[in-house]
Order: C-alpha cells, then sequence, then structure tokens
C-alpha cells in the first residue's frame, strides 16, 4: 500500500534542508506530495538537495535506511497515550499558525486542541526581577482565569512564571520547545512540563524526536509562539534577547504586542520601553488586554501584587527597602545610596533575607512581594 500524502508530508518533514520555505517552493511545483513518488532522482536532487533526495528515493523504495529508521521512533513514540502529530494536512492545525507559513507539523504532548484555543504569549526575560515574575505570574493567571490559553517557551524566569499563573487559574498553557519533546529543556522544568500536559495543556515542538536544544532553534520557536498566539505580552526584555525577537515576529506578523513599562534604568526593560516606542500597547492591568482584545471577562478579581509592608522594622531596614523600592539594585549602588559602610549594609542585608523581605543574587538585590 502506497504511503499517504500525509505520511510523505511527514517524510519530508524529517529530511535535512526541508523547512517551510523550502516546502512552499517545492509546493508550487507539485499538485500533491504524491507527485514525489514518481519523480526521477535527478529532479528529486534538483528540488530537495542531494542528501534529502537520496534519503527520500531510499524511504519510497521501501528500505530502512537513517530516514526509515527515524520514522520507525516516531511511529513507536505516537503509540504513547497523549502523544500526536499535527500536519498541515490535518484539520487541528492551527490556523493562525497556517496563515503565516508555519510548519509542516507540530509534535504535540498533551490535548492537541488546546492550539486552536485563543492564545495570547506571555514572553520575557530568563534572569527576571521579582517584581517581573510576579507581575507574569498575576497577567497569566488573570488572562488564563478568563479563558484564553497561555502560550511561553518553558524557559527559565517570566516563561516559567507564565506557565505556573496560567496553571493557578485553572486554564491551559502551551510550551512550545526549541527541541524535541524527548529533550524537555531546560531540565529543571521537568516537573513543569509534566504538570502541563495533567492539567489539559500541551508541549509543542517543529522539531524532530532526538533534536537537542541548539542557540539557531530559539528563533524558530519563537515564531511558533507568537505565530499560535492573537497577542503577545512582554514582560521584562534586553535589547538583545528572545522575547524582543518574538515580540518583533509579532509585529510582523500583524498581531497585537502588549508591553509592561519598567524602570528607564533597567537593562530589563530596554526592549520594552523600545516597543513601546515603536507602537506597543503599554498595558498595567489585565483587562486593559482583553478590553483592546474585545473580550468580554468579568474575572478579573485577583488582588495586585503588594509588596510586604512591616511596621516594626527598625529605621535601617525601612531606608534600605525604600532605596531598594521595586527594581533591581546593584550591591555597589546600594552601599552608596545609603551611606552604611561595608560590615553594617552586609549586615542589614542578611536579616532582611533571613526575614524574606528581599533576594539578592549575582544580578543584584530586589525585594520580594508578598506571598513570593
Amino acid at each position: 500500500m502506497p504511503p499517504s500524502e500525509r505520511d510523505i508530508l511527514i517524510a519530508l518533514h524529517h529530511l535535512p534542508g526541508l523547512g517551510p520555505q523550502k516546502w512552499l517552493t517545492l509546493q508550487h511545483t507539485i499538485q500533491s506530495p504524491a507527485d514525489l513518488l514518481d519523480w526521477p532522482t535527478d529532479k528529486l536532487i534538483k528540488s530537495l538537495g542531494q542528501n534529502a533526495a537520496q534519503l527520500f528515493a531510499l524511504w519510497r523504495a521501501g528500505e530502512q535506511g537513517w530516514l526509515g529508521a527515524r520514522l520507525n521512533a516516531l511511529a513507536r513514540w505516537l503509540e504513547s497515550d497523549g502523544h500526536h502529530i499535527v500536519t498541515q494536512f490535518d484539520e487541528l492545525y492551527p490556523p493562525l499558525l497556517k496563515e503565516i507559513n508555519g510548519p509542516l507539523l507540530l509534535y504535540v504532548a498533551g490535548d492537541p486542541l488546546v492550539l486552536n484555543l485563543p492564545q495570547i504569549a506571555v514572553v520575557g526575560a530568563r534572569k527576571a526581577t521579582a517584581a517581573g515574575a510576579k507581575t507574569a505570574h498575576h497577567f497569566s493567571q488573570a488572562l488564563a482565569s478568563g479563558g484564553y490559553g497561555i502560550t511561553s517557551g518553558l524557559a527559565l524566569g517570566i516563561d516559567t512564571q507564565a506557565h505556573l499563573g496560567a496553571l493557578a487559574g485553572a486554564g491551559k498553557t502551551v510550551a512550545v520547545l526549541g527541541c524535541g519533546l524527548d529533550k524537555i529543556y531546560p531540565a529543571r522544568n521537568l516537573a513543569l512540563a509534566a504538570q502541563i500536559i495533567e492539567q489539559g495543556g500541551a508541549l509543542v515542538s517543529e522539531f524532530a524526536l532526538g533534536v537537542k536544544p541548539e542557540p539557531g532553534h530559539f528563533p524558530r520557536r519563537n515564531r511558533i509562539i507568537s505565530g499560535l498566539s492573537v497577542a503577545t505580552l512582554v514582560i521584562e526584555a534586553a535589547m538583545k534577547s528572545g522575547s524582543l525577537t518574538t515580540a518583533r515576529q509579532a509585529l510582523e506578523q500583524n498581531r497585537e504586542v502588549f508591553v509592561i513599562p519598567g524602570s528607564i534604568y533597567s537593562e530589563v526593560s530596554e526592549g520594552c520601553h523600545w516597543l513601546i516606542r515603536e507602537g506597543a500597547t503599554l498595558v498595567y492591568k489585565p483587562e486593559q488586554i482583553a478590553e483592546q482584545l474585545g473580550a468580554q471577562l468579568a474575572l478579573f478579581d485577583l488582588p495586585e501584587p503588594a509588596i510586604e509592608v512591616n511596621d516594626e522594622l527598625v529605621p535601617k531596614h525601612k531606608k534600605l527597602l525604600q532605596l531598594i523600592g521595586r527594581e533591581r539594585v546593584e550591591f555597589e549602588a546600594l552601599l552608596a545610596l545609603s551611606h552604611f559602610n561595608l560590615s553594617e549594609l552586609h549586615q542589614a542585608l542578611g536579616e532582611l533575607e533571613m526575614l524574606g523581605l528581599i533576594a539578592s543574587s549575582e544580578q543584584g538585590i530586589e525585594r520580594l512581594f508578598a506571598g513570593s
């Protein structure tokens, strides 16, 4: 029995060097993928390249080869519950992604139906401030409670808080990976990935099984994040960051871009402010996003994140908390602003950290929100 058009598309996707652009070009020369079964090898080489053409020719001849082995491994993966492939030939393929000439297929772990929910991408810095992390959680929880799917990239920082916020809002969340679904990255988020699936969400990738995360994969991942979503929300982004790339792609895709502003002195806010200057919409409440998108959501009754206040603190502690404010502050800057000596500042910061009011790291010192 000859392979179906869908089977041929899946085989083509696994060929090296055949991405969305080459597939688009190929589509202009064929009426159906089945045409490739009759093409002579020299014609395949012209369209697919030498290596890919030889691999495809072996596969269509029924020989195992490299391509056959990969497709057999895929078949075994698909035998597990919750593992799916959604191709451009399938009704479940997200129309928003097809609109931007998305990948030939998506690997999905979890519920593929969530890919067609109205989704909002939430992206931002991996080394997020405490304020940024809390904002991502709060916005995602509110928007997920109101019926939006929350889409992000499973990275540390803002992405993680976006997924956790959506789960806390009893909503659905989609994590798009820059590697195969059997190579969850970062490994620290393995438990979160499992929780996303358990609560009816999905992990998604255009990369085949066994593909490891590489720097060049993440722009492609980011394009899917914005492509799946009706809008993108940026919370903390440096000028040279993947989050800013995602936002730019969203703008190119004619999707809404919302931005949370930050301090003019913060590097992780520079990209946000640039986006606002370029025409992105400044927001500071979740309902502003819903209103702009025309949603009728009445579930935005979550309390605003609050910074811990303790009236019993001694004056030196109050002074330091006031100086730290809502942004991350470098130790040297705090030393100069506080007029404490080195020993006094170390002691006071240690006491505040013991009280759970601040966090210090190599990125600086920042206040913690209540309930963090």
